[in-house]
Order: structure tokens, then C-alpha cells, then sequence
């Protein structure tokens, strides 16, 4: 199993990419395909595909810094789920050894309570602060998300420094 990261729209998997993102994400969690061309180019991001083998099975989009690591958005192919390649794929971002924060929606439904279950089972932790992340679209607002960090909790500095990140570099230009 490997990522292969992909940096310019030409290679022939982006589009296969975006179909998965497009199907995976409700409209207001994504964002519009001139944002991504344009980030793919920022090199703290990385679009990766998910490979076993030969085989596409997935994407994961993450920012990394020095401290700690962003995973913005992160999908297996529908056919390819409940085969472990989720918890697989978060063990090669573990092994970079630094923290990991990931976004989930508020646990209110069976979905959402098996995204969180899955998360941590993973070794992620739930953070109590308030977090609410910027829209990706102008008619949108920004919404309430619960923030989970691996190994540990994050310090309110980290949040801080995870939330001033977020706002000036990984949504810097979104509405384009």
C-alpha cells in the first residue's frame, strides 16, 4: 500500500480523484476545482492517491507543517470500504510522527457516530474546543466541526496555531 501525490492537474488520475471527492463530500464541505488545481502547487499540500498495489482505492488530502499534520479530506472508494485500507492508510501518515488532526460532523446519526467510532478506534482523541471551520463557497457559512487529534489531545497553543493555519494558509484563496 502506498500515496502517490499528485501536483499538477495533467496526470490522468486527478480527475478520478475528484470524481471520488465529488461523491464522497457533501458541496459544502468541497472545494471548487479551481481551489484545488491552484493548491496543488502549495507545498505543504498534498493531493494523495491511495494505492494497493496496483489498484486505486482511495484519496486522502492533508496539510503537513512541521508540528503537526492536517488531513482535510479523506475517502475510500465505496467497493473498497470495511477492508481496513482506512486505518492502513492512517498508519503511513502515523508513521511521520507527528500530531495528526482530522475533522469529523458533530456524532448525531449512525453515520456520523461510526465516522467517530472508526477514529477512534484508530487511536484518534475528541478535542472540546469550539471549532468552526471556514466556508469553501460564498453563500455558505462556516460550520461547527468536532476537531480529533492523534496521539493525544492538542494544547489550546496547538489550536490556536491549527486554527490560524487553517484560516490565512489552507483556505487562503478558497473562493476562487
Amino acid at each position: 500500500m502506498y500515496l502517490k501525490i499528485i501536483t499538477d492537474i495533467e496526470d490522468r488520475m486527478f480527475y478520478e480523484a475528484i470524481k471520488l471527492y465529488n461523491i464522497s463530500f457533501p458541496y459544502h464541505e468541497q472545494r471548487n476545482i479551481i481551489s484545488q488545481k491552484e493548491i496543488l502547487s502549495d507545498s505543504d499540500y498534498h493531493f494523495s492517491l491511495v494505492y494497493d498495489e496496483d489498484s486505486f482505492i482511495g484519496i486522502i488530502l492533508y496539510w503537513e507543517r512541521e508540528d503537526f499534520i492536517y488531513i482535510e479530506h479523506f475517502c475510500i472508494l465505496p467497493e473498497m470500504r470495511n477492508k481496513q485500507y482506512g486505518q492502513k492508510v492512517l498508519n503511513i501518515l502515523k508513521e511521520k510522527n507527528k500530531t495528526l488532526i482530522l475533522e469529523i460532523d458533530p456524532p448525531i446519526d449512525t453515520l456520523s457516530l461510526r465516522r467517530k467510532e472508526f477514529y477512534e478506534r484508530c487511536g484518534f482523541v475528541e478535542n472540546t474546543y469550539l471549532h468552526i471551520h471556514p466556508p469553501y463557497h460564498k453563500e455558505n457559512s462556516g460550520h461547527e466541526l468536532i476537531l480529533m487529534s492523534f496521539p493525544y489531545r492538542i494544547s489550546k497553543k496547538m489550536f490556536d496555531d491549527f486554527s490560524l493555519y487553517l484560516k490565512e494558509r489552507v483556505m487562503r484563496n478558497v473562493f476562487k
